[in-house]
């Protein structure tokens, strides 16, 4: 699903980049509000997402509100996928669920980044994240910029997941570390 494009690639965003994107942000942000003010069903919540995606929910998209973004045009759903209540997603670097991936209630995915350079601190670097196939996202994990879970991978509750997480393994703590290898059924 990645559509041969390099989700890991770091880009530093200018002034300018931001300020084109500016009106799209702005946008979003009313329709992430009203969404979760406003959707009572399933239904209304995958109208709403096409329309801060900008592009069709795919089939079995399950998510619970409240949910948040800033961008939203950077976020890219495979089928089956579940997102649970209060997850925050920082978009403006790409985020990529793949089909049948599971996101626990209050975990970010989080695609932006500072120089640690004072007088640079208000540049933003954004680098993508890409959740594979059937992976799983504990409640209340952070996975920052660049990172990529593999297929089948758990990410345990709580952890924060600095580096890229091998397929069919369980990753857990602050930062994650892989705890165990998960069997092929």
């Amino acid at each position: 699903m990645t559509g041969g494009k390099d989700m890991t690639k770091t880009i530093q965003l200018t002034a300018t980049d931001l300020a084109q994107r500016r009106a799209v942000i702005d946008r979003n942000q009313r329709l992430v509000q009203d969404m979760n003010e406003h959707a009572h069903n399933s239904k209304m919540i995958a109208q709403m997402m096409s329309e801060i995606t900008g592009r069709p929910t795919p089939e079995n998209f399950q998510m619970k509100l409240p949910f948040y973004t800033d961008y939203g045009g950077d976020l890219h759903f495979g089928k089956n996928i579940i997102l649970n209540s209060n997850v925050q997603m920082t978009d403006l670097g790409g985020i990529t669920l793949d089909d049948g991936a599971l996101i626990g209630p209050g975990a970010s995915l989080i695609t932006v980044n500072h120089d640690l350079a004072p007088k640079h601190r208000r540049e933003l670097f954004v680098s993508a994240i890409h959740i594979m196939e059937n992976a799983w996202v504990g409640a209340r994990a952070v996975i920052l910029p660049g990172v990529t879970i593999g297929k089948n991978a758990v990410v345990g509750a709580g952890a924060v997941v600095t580096k890229d997480v091998p397929d069919n393994t369980v990753v857990a703590g602050v930062p994650a570390k892989i705890i165990k290898t998960i069997p092929d059924d």
